[in-house]
């Protein structure tokens, strides 16, 4: 809808950001070739040229995955002007990665290092966080799970704070794959509970009965039953055991309701 509005108004620059955006968000969902698409048209339409950097970025990691290396070859070689001319930790921090994905053994860890340190001190999380997912990927593919599990949860961490939920369960399904058993909750998952379900998630923990949670909110034990499997299937857990834990590690405790 944004880009069809956007289109129909002759808002150039908005369908040029809505492009590459799709792009990134294809990317964490590991639809690549949706993705390529996405950024190649982002950089197409040129009415803002740095964005047309950001699309290339994605671009260079869609056409990687989907098996296009000359499409991906010929946006970072377009890319890199732009990154050598800035010479900022960011920008070559990006442009190392890259050059990553497109490389092979050692040259590939190297780069991948580097990468890595040079973004480590910049204020660009989701750059340095997209580093880590792609060197565990690469590390799990070439047979070195401790090594990308390391870098996989330092992934899931990075995106788990910045709420970069497409990119965090692409973290996840690697860590699962690299032999690592991973939990479906953030720590932050209460805050998705509706308020009749955080009360009912909360008089539960304190060890109300499902009747008498329904007589003291005027629900039947089914309807709170219902609201019950809900909040389970939020928070990740499957007892209210699983249920006192998971409310404590958000702080949110029955004794706070």
């Amino acid at each position: 809808m944004t880009i069809s509005e956007a289109k129909a108004a002759g808002q150039g620059c908005a369908v040029q950001y809505a492009r590459s955006a799709t792009a990134m968000l294809c990317n964490g969902l590991g639809r690549y070739e949706e993705a390529l698409v996405a950024a190649q048209q982002a950089t197409d339409d040129t009415p803002e040229l740095f964005v047309s950097d950001w699309a290339r970025i994605e671009l260079v990691e869609a056409a990687t995955r989907a098996g296009r290396p000359e499409a991906a070859r010929a946006a970072l070689d377009r890319l890199r002007q732009g990154t050598a001319a800035a010479g900022t930790d960011w920008a070559l921090g990006v442009e190392t990665r890259l050059r990553a994905l497109l490389s092979d053994g050692a040259d590939a860890d190297r780069l991948y290092r580097e990468a890595i340190e040079r973004l480590s001190p910049t204020r660009v999380r989701p750059e340095l966080a997209r580093a880590h997912l792609l060197y565990g990927e690469w590390l799990r593919r070439a047979g070195h799970r401790v090594a990308a599990r390391d870098q996989l949860r330092q992934a899931l961490e990075l995106f788990g704070e910045m709420r970069m939920d497409a990119f965090a369960e692409r973290a996840r399904r690697e860590l699962a794959a690299a032999g690592e058993r991973v939990r479906r909750r953030r720590v932050d998952a209460f805050d998705e509970l509706t308020a009749q379900e955080a009360e009912i998630a909360q008089l539960a923990v304190a060890g109300r009965s499902n009747p008498e949670i329904g007589a003291q909110l005027f629900l039947s034990p089914r309807t709170v039953e219902w609201h019950l499997r809900k909040v389970f299937m939020k928070l990740g857990v499957t007892s209210r055991r699983e249920l006192a834990g998971a409310l404590n590690a958000t702080g949110r405790t029955a004794e706070s309701a």
